[in-house]
């Protein structure tokens, strides 16, 4: 499969935000997420790095945010920061 991984790099480490991640689409204030029968993420951040042999993707916050604004709902992580559900 080509799913991909999903990490929000913060203060020098990576954390796992999302697993068999099958989209990702920079938007207005940050990049949507989508793995498979989940509802869109959208989180406030940039496209740090993307390695396609590790099928890996590296979020960088976007500046400004601070980490309690970075949060997500639901089990993957709670490092991500949902702006809405689309």
């Amino acid at each position: 499969m080509c799913q991909a991984t999903v990490s929000l790099l913060r203060g020098g480490q990576k954390e796992e935000i999302m697993r068999d991640v099958i989209l990702l689409e920079p938007v207005d204030g940050g990049v949507r997420l989508q793995a498979f029968f989940e509802e869109p993420v959208v989180v406030r951040a940039r496209i740090g790095r993307i390695d396609f042999l590790k099928h890996t993707v590296t979020l960088v916050p976007v500046e400004g945010e601070q980490d309690g604004d970075n949060r997500r709902a639901g089990e993957a992580a709670s490092a991500a920061a949902p702006l809405d559900r689309t």
